[in-house]
């Protein structure tokens, strides 16, 4: 993996083409999307060139490969772009050889995706507490009360699995889409 480490914002030049057997990914080091693609990369084993862009003051060329400017983004030598990290993740998946994250099982397939429909509607609940917080402290404790009793539903999952992770004995694609945003719950104080 290449990387710059500085993140591109707008009026930095664009990135040459990519190199024939790389995959570029367009990431934001602190963004819990790009976390769950670049999770995956490191999964496979993927050689990849990583491209911090700064998503409060985009280059102007990163709207042309992605119009809604968004983390992570993937394009390939032929210039093909995919973006938004579910379907980026499933991509890498399945492109890429090496251990499948993906259940094969479509009914274990499916729990996976519904389990991953029900975290996405949890964790923005976040954001929500964070920006009441300081305005509104009964409402931030009603949401906090509201994200907490969500959060225990995955508990009780991942009890009756009777398995260290949501997707069994091994880590897989439900985890890493969801770990990213379970590593900083304690950055926006819900816990305390």
């Amino acid at each position: 993996m290449t990387t710059k480490e500085r993140s591109l914002a707008k009026g930095s030049p664009a990135p040459g083409p990519v190199p024939e057997g790389i995959i570029r990914v367009y990431s934001m080091r602190y963004c819990p999307f790009a976390h769950r693609a670049r999770l995956v990369l490191a999964a496979k084993g993927i050689k990849h060139d990583l491209i911090n862009i700064n998503t409060m003051n985009k280059p102007e060329w990163f709207l042309d490969k992605n119009p809604f400017g968004m983390v992570p983004t993937l394009e390939n030598s032929r210039g093909q772009v995919i973006y938004e990290s579910p379907i980026v993740c499933d991509y890498l998946d399945e492109v890429y050889p090496g251990k499948n994250l993906t259940p094969k099982d479509p009914f274990q397939k499916a729990q996976q995706k519904m389990l991953l429909e029900h975290f996405n509607k949890a964790w923005p609940l976040l954001f929500k507490i964070v920006s009441v917080k300081k305005n509104n402290s009964e409402e931030a404790s009603d949401l906090k009360t509201e994200f907490l009793e969500k959060l225990m539903k995955f508990d009780e999952v991942l009890a009756k699995k009777k398995s260290p992770f949501f997707g069994g004995n091994e880590v897989s694609m439900i985890d890493y889409m969801m770990w990213p945003f379970f590593e900083r719950f304690s950055v926006f104080e819900v816990m305390e």
